[in-house]
């Protein structure tokens, strides 16, 4: 039986953000240009920065299955492994397949400049004068446009983030403790029990790491060259993601790069030593670090589609997205990197986030005026494991952000250390660094996922996510601070809550499962369990009460049963689905998009 904890369904959303904030422009559809796309995607040189959102692929029904072929080739044949362990053998699909060039082609003819293309949104990333936003916005396939969010991070604890040592204070650490393996960075490791897979030899072998971050002192001796499969600067479109000496980068480009990357996977022993030492990795440099500490949400959906395509297994980020959203934005449903993050999640890719550094900050009299307190995006996406941050002694940091998201959800998932974490200095090959932040703790849990996928390469990353949370420390007793607590990964290895679905397996209770996927468009399966032989029946309803359409009405035997609708023939909105099995009687929600 495979089960899910509490609402973390994975989404395929296909639909544009900001559906419930539409406004007006003079002379445009309201439907189709966001209000603030002219404010909030502003950028110094006068243009705007926006997401073009496509009606469809410009694919016709003769092409489908061409492209789609091509699509598959595209992926590496891990990819598409990894893929097989949650789609089965349906590896590819409509969000696979390329952008329109016929469609790409009318909005370059409009002037604009094309920044990326997603073809997880079915969109493109755009740089426009308000003159050529119109022009687009008037072509029969764009169906919405909204701003690319800029975001500020900045670098002091006192406000919540990353905080480095001075040059003065970061010192070569020696062997302290008698601890001749870990060193300084043992606290971090012991507290989440990550000791004991070490030694019975899990440390992330077979497994893929995608990093997204600002970049990466590769050449530090905590760093393994040879574990880099590849890397990528998103920013200056290179394969260089350490400091480019051309003078592209600031100084501090690759600072939070390199202790995240060091925290997660690094080996120095006697100094540092990661979770995941054993790991590849891919590196993606996302995060543009100049005076305002900028970043621009597009690079990030832009690496998580490489890094996928690549066959990364675990993808980790420590960054948090909070400036232009708010607290009403923080639904799960909303913010562009949310929406990819649960889009990787679907395709098999486990996806790990920092939690936030808003926790010490006041509630705001109205949530929905700005984001303080609570998580930002990514980590309000159902399907992601965000992580707090604790201390030495086990409590959390004033600063880790706390839950529950805006439609009510709990977060974070779980917590690691935070306070004062080790990892390594790219002022040296040889330097060593404390830090604090949700930044430090997100390494840690991804690197964590890393060994338990190396122990259970089956697992799908629903699998790998319940595994963590429900042997964490406060499992029985989750809250908005910890989560479900700080993860065991020993526990998290053994755990047998979670059986490998066989078809040869007797069920000893009914179960309704979520659909899948959804929300969706227009297909999808509906699983349930029967423990004994019995009369079953499923049936959809409206949001009326209406029966819709009866898809069982049997008597049917016991084991996993599997049915899909199909539901191209029915308009968009929420509908129930219903089992009935004699006292047996069970409804969910599901949601159709077209």
């Amino acid at each position: 039986m495979i089960k899910s904890i509490g609402y973390a369904s994975i989404l395929f959303l296909l639909t544009p953000p900001f559906l419930d904030s539409i406004g007006s422009t003079p002379n445009v559809p309201s439907s189709i240009i966001h209000s603030q796309v002219k404010s909030l995607g502003l950028r110094e040189n006068g243009r705007i920065h926006a997401w073009v959102y496509l009606s469809d692929k410009g694919t016709d029904q003769e092409e489908l299955t061409k492209a789609l072929v091509i699509a598959r080739d595209q992926l590496t044949p891990r990819a598409r492994r990894r893929r097989a362990k949650v789609l089965g053998n349906a590896t590819v699909s409509f969000r696979d397949l390329p952008l329109s060039q016929p469609y790409l082609s009318k909005i370059v003819g409009s002037g604009a400049l094309l920044r990326r293309k997603s073809k997880w949104l079915n969109a493109v990333s755009v740089s426009v004068t308000p003159n050529q936003l119109d022009t687009i916005s008037q072509l029969p396939f764009v169906i919405r446009i909204d701003p690319v969010l800029l975001h500020r991070r900045p670098l002091t604890l006192d406000d919540g983030q990353i905080h480095f040592e001075r040059q003065s204070e970061v010192s070569k650490y020696g062997v302290t403790g008698g601890d001749t393996l870990y060193g300084p960075s043992g606290d971090q490791i012991r507290q989440i029990n990550c000791h004991l897979a070490h030694e019975a030899g899990y440390a992330g072998q077979g497994v893929i790491v995608l990093m997204l971050d600002t970049g990466f002192y590769t050449d530090h001796e905590s760093i393994q060259k040879e574990s880099i499969i590849a890397e990528w600067d998103f920013i200056n479109n290179d394969s260089t993601t350490q400091n480019e000496t051309a003078g592209e980068d600031s100084v501090r480009q690759h600072h939070h790069g390199t202790i995240t990357l060091s925290v997660l996977g690094g080996y120095a022993p006697g100094k540092l030593i990661g979770p995941a030492f054993r790991a590849k990795f891919l590196l993606a440099k996302t995060e543009i670090v100049d005076k305002e500490i900028q970043l621009e949400e597009d690079n990030y959906v832009a690496a998580l589609e490489w890094g996928e395509a690549l066959g990364a297994d675990v993808a980790s980020s420590s960054l948090i997205y909070t400036d232009w959203y708010s607290y009403c934005d923080m639904d799960g449903n909303t913010a562009v990197t949310t929406r990819a993050v649960d889009i990787a999640v679907s395709l098999g890719v486990v996806c790990v986030t920092s939690a936030g550094n808003e926790g010490n900050l006041k509630l705001p009299d109205n949530p929905c005026d700005t984001l303080t307190y609570y998580v930002g995006a990514p980590a309000d996406a159902d399907s992601v494991m965000s992580v707090g941050a604790v201390n030495r002694d086990g409590q959390i940091a004033g600063f880790s952000s706390h839950g529950p998201t805006y439609d009510g959800r709990t977060k974070p998932e779980v917590c690691a250390l935070g306070v004062g974490t080790v990892g390594a200095s790219s002022l040296g090959a040889d330097k060593y660094t404390h830090a604090s932040g949700t930044s430090l703790s997100a390494p840690l849990v991804a690197g964590s996922a890393a060994i338990i996928l190396s122990a259970h390469p089956d697992w799908t990353p629903m699998m790998v996510r319940e595994g963590l949370m429900v042997t964490a420390s406060r499992a029985d007793s989750a809250n908005n601070s910890y989560g479900w607590g700080i993860i065991d990964v020993w526990a998290a290895l053994h755990y047998t809550g979670i059986a490998v679905e066989d078809e040869k397996s007797i069920p000893t209770e009914f179960i309704l499962f979520q659909n899948y996927p959804n929300p969706f468009n227009a297909s999808t399966l509906i699983e349930y369990e029967t423990p004994f032989p019995t009369h079953v029946s499923l049936k959809i309803f409206n949001l009326l009460g209406q029966e819709v359409i009866t898809l069982v009405d049997e008597r049917q035997d016991r084991g996993l049963h599997r049915v899909h609708w199909d539901g191209s023939q029915f308009s968009s909105g929420l509908y129930l689905f219903q089992m009935r099995a004699g006292d047996f009687l069970r409804g969910r929600k599901m949601v159709l998009l077209k």
